[in-house]
């Protein structure tokens, strides 16, 4: 009996000095509400990557285009260009968990539309780009309110780990999303794939419901036009947050964007199929949640500049380096890197731009934010289809690679003066 007693001590302890690390590690993880938004987001976001591939990989087998391929993915974040700043506004007007509610429902819907129609063979390319296009729309409302929705789950203190955790869910189901589409696409086609990125809308709408909100609206509001113009104005006067957003647009036209093409990089590279498409994007995704446990882990240790230049140079030559290989085994290697040095640079930029800004304008920062991020895929895609169209998809991965290379060599020569400003910066409006 006392042994019996003894083990199950020994066990508790044991699981309690586990998870003290677990929150050393990952803070974020304290807050109730936040691992309810996390388990959440991470369900949706699965079905989210198994959208991604699918669509790609429809485009693909209805156009035989790469042109086409970057036109469909250009299509579903076109919107943010209109539409985002506007989103800003709903932001730090309404309730960002109402907001939340709304967009994942629409985007549910959307998702299942698109799914009926595969399976029923009635889908073709203009149905893709008007679904594509609708789905932007929400995307435009929906990513600056998760955004702005964080530091609302865990506060100032622990709003690094929250937003690289951000970034974690995002990679995870990107590694988990992937695979399994190859084997959904490749056992049950590709409307299965749509049909179940709908269903896993249910998790963060479900998640939602139980999160608790206390969030207070400001009682004036400025006309919307006012109040997109204070946002933009504020961000582009604003010596680091400016510096921040460029670097943003410039690594999502020609550093993310080599995602976009790589269903013709597996087709006419390596060819193969969706199951090794699959291989590709988890790569990428496995080398991203490493990078988002050394974010957590070291945020607090090294000066995000010096993460910003160090996740430069790592996607610089990692994408190089792929963009000569003809083996496909071999390729996992640098795109590996790739998904470690993205998230090292994208998700440091982010949880940079919310600690300097106001909570006042906090929405609309991070709809511009969105938009340098987000809006910019459309450029991305476009630019590296027409290159992989004429110059072919690993030409265009390449010389993507050296652009990014260029706003990388800024910084670091910039440095020194950017990191007093974001010293300077860093108190002043909280």
């Amino acid at each position: 009996m006392f042994s019996s007693i003894y083990r199950n001590c020994v066990i508790l302890i044991s699981a309690q000095n586990h998870m003290d690390k677990i929150l050393l590690a990952f803070p974020a993880f304290k807050y109730k509400n936040y691992r309810l938004y996390f388990t959440g987001q991470l369900v949706s976001l699965i079905g989210v990557w198994l959208q991604i591939v699918a669509l790609g990989w429809l485009v693909l087998k209805l156009t035989n285009s790469a042109l086409l391929v970057g036109i469909s993915s250009a299509l579903s974040t076109l919107p943010v260009l209109f539409f985002v700043l506007f989103g800003g506004v709903l932001v730090d007007r309404f309730h960002k968990k109402t907001v939340l509610f709304l967009t994942q429902a629409a985007a549910m819907i959307l998702a299942l539309t698109l799914g009926i129609l595969t399976i029923t063979n009635l889908i073709n390319i203009q149905l893709v780009f008007i679904l594509a296009f609708l789905t932007g729309i929400i995307n435009a409302l929906d990513s600056p309110t998760r955004q702005a929705f964080v530091i609302q789950l865990v506060g100032r203190e622990d709003l690094r780990s929250a937003v690289a955790l951000n970034s974690g869910t995002f990679n995870g189901a990107r590694i988990i999303g992937p695979a399994i589409a190859g084997f959904i696409i490749a056992g049950f086609g590709l409307g299965m794939a749509f049909i179940l990125n709908a269903l896993t809308f249910l998790a963060i709408i479900i998640a939602l419901i139980f999160i608790k909100s206390n969030e207070i609206l400001p009682l004036t509001h400025p006309h919307p036009i006012k109040a997109i113009k204070e946002g933009i104005v504020y961000s582009f006067t604003h010596p680091i947050i400016r510096i921040l957003l460029i670097l943003t647009a410039i690594t999502s036209i020609f550093g993310w964007s080599y995602s976009i093409i790589m269903p013709v990089i597996a087709q006419d590279v390596f060819q193969s199929g969706a199951k090794e498409l699959g291989y590709l994007y988890s790569a990428t995704g496995v080398g991203a949640l490493l990078g988002t446990i050394l974010l957590s882990t070291i945020s607090k240790k090294i000066q995000p500049l010096n993460l910003i230049i160090y996740g430069n140079f790592i996607v610089f030559v990692s994408l190089v380096v792929f963009s000569f290989m003809n083996n496909l085994l071999l390729s996992l290697i640098p795109l590996f890197f790739a998904g470690l040095g993205i998230i090292m640079q994208v998700s440091t930029i982010n949880s940079t731009i919310q600690e300097l800004v106001a909570n006042k304008i906090r929405g609309r920062v991070m709809s511009l934010y969105v938009l340098m991020f987000m809006g910019m895929f459309p450029v991305g895609s476009l630019q590296i289809g027409f290159l992989a169209e004429h110059l072919g998809a690993l030409n265009a991965v390449r010389i993507g690679a050296f652009i990014l290379l260029l706003s990388g060599l800024y910084i670091f020569i910039k440095r020194d003066k950017i990191q007093k400003e974001y010293e300077e910066n860093l108190n002043s409006n909280f």
